[in-house]
């Protein structure tokens, strides 16, 4: 039996063991956790001399690019359609170009949005749809585009696109952004008739009646003309004298700037009207005054102002006499048209002859319409003579009138001899003044309607 057997044993050993044991577990476990929330250590640069691998997305856009051939090409207007945008641009005439070749095109959804979803009426829409299903917006190949005239100088302007004979043209009001200088599609109308003669606001203002009235002018139709004018203000002679002057020295439109807007307010509107020859090398010009009583009422031609017309006549016809013209102030008021004659001659010219056509067509309208003849001399020769001569001078006039069937009924004439001078035979010391002989050797018709 050991000595110690009999002693109880002492457990203090144990406890110390367990105790270091289970702090070392504590002390493994939080070490492992801090491991596991640290950041990973940075990778290491790639040595200079070995190239990186190309990224995985590179190759992925590089297997969807396909060749730039097979791209869909899209046109600025397309553009413009697919983003809503309206039209712009700096020239009107590209304007409304891209607008028409749309519409020829038949692209009638992209030639609306051009114009302007909100520049066009439901009415108007409607009545495109129409000669659009009807393929009748077609335009025409050596005019397709007409300059009518401005609105507001510099502002606002109106064109058509012309689709010949068969349709009467589109008009586009176009309105110039003060923002950005460019003109855009402002308001858009379709007349019902090529006539133009249903209530239109767009013919119908005070640039449609000035735009009509030049058009019924020059081709010579005067009963149109007339009805665009107040008749108390502006006198048929007028109005003839326009169309003689038109006729005789083969003016027309010129392609831009024909009507241009000197002012134009609610109830009073001027424009400056311009013709140009047959080969566009001059230019002449003339003026209208426009008013109405009321907004509601029509508008009608008050003044034509042709002074400056008359002096481009004479420089081409006459020589250069501004008083050999066919239109003159009647010494008793008004208007009268006048047909020259040579000296000592009671003859007509070709020239007199188309002047008299022109008269014949206004007589034929109206078989109640009457005119006078007034035959006129120079001073030259005795007064019985002269008498005489004027005499043959009016009937001269008066028998080309009956050829062209006039009835006699409609015509009165008058010999005046040397009596009524338009101008002195002679300057103040008695000199003889021949330019001046050369306007008093006459006839004047007065048209008494």
């Amino acid at each position: 039996m050991s000595y110690y057997d009999d002693e109880p044993r002492s457990r203090f050993g144990l406890f110390v063991a367990l105790t270091v044991i289970v702090l070392c577990l504590l002390g493994y476990f939080a070490f492992s956790n801090l491991i596991s929330q640290s950041p990973p250590s940075p990778t290491p640069p790639s040595k200079p001399d070995t190239p990186p691998p190309p990224p995985a997305a590179v190759e992925t856009v590089q297997e969807l690019q396909l060749p730039e051939a097979d791209l869909p090409e899209t046109t600025p207007e397309q553009s413009l359609v697919h983003s809503g945008l309206q039209l712009e641009e700096f020239n009107p005439e590209n304007l409304l170009k891209k607008i028409g070749d749309s519409l020829q095109e038949g692209k009638f959804e992209e030639a609306v949005q051009l114009i302007g979803r909100d520049q066009i009426s439901p009415e108007t829409l409607a009545r495109l749809k129409t000669l659009h299903a009807q393929n009748r917006l077609q335009l025409n190949p050596t005019h397709p585009i007409i300059e009518i005239g401005e609105l507001d100088r510099n502002r606002r302007s109106r064109y058509a696109l012309n689709f010949g004979e068969e349709h009467p043209p589109i008009y586009f009001d176009l309105i110039r952004k003060p923002s950005n200088g460019k003109w855009s599609v402002a308001k858009l109308e379709i007349p019902n008739t090529h006539t133009q003669t249903t209530d239109s606001t767009i013919t119908e203002d005070s640039l449609g009646i000035a735009h009509r009235f030049l058009h019924a002018a020059l081709s010579q139709q005067f009963e149109l003309a007339k009805s665009f004018v107040d008749s108390s203000l502006v006198t048929d002679a007028k109005i003839a004298g326009l169309c003689i002057i038109f006729e005789e020295a083969k003016y027309q439109l010129p392609k831009s700037k024909a009507l241009r807007a000197m002012f134009n307010r609610d109830l009073a509107a001027a424009f400056k009207a311009r013709v140009q020859t047959h080969n566009g090398e001059r230019a002449a010009e003339f003026g209208l005054n426009l008013q109405r009583e009321t907004i509601q009422d029509h508008w009608l031609i008050t003044e034509i102002n042709l002074q400056s017309l008359l002096s481009d006549y004479a420089q081409r016809i006459a020589g250069g006499d501004v008083h050999f013209t066919p239109l003159v102030k009647s010494p008793t008021g008004g208007d009268t048209l006048i047909l020259y004659f040579g000296f000592d001659e009671d003859g007509l010219t070709p020239r007199t002859r188309r002047q008299l056509d022109i008269v014949v067509s206004l007589l034929k309208t109206d078989p109640n319409k009457k005119l006078t003849l007034s035959g006129h001399t120079d001073a030259l020769g005795t007064d019985n003579y002269n008498e005489e001569l004027s005499a043959r001078r009016a009937t001269a006039v008066e028998k080309y009138l009956l050829s062209r069937h006039v009835p006699p009924s409609q015509i009165k004439k008058i010999a005046e001899g040397e009596r009524k001078p338009r101008l002195p035979n002679t300057d103040a010391t008695g000199q003889d003044q021949p330019s001046n002989r050369r306007a008093n050797r006459r006839t004047e018709i007065y048209l008494d309607f």
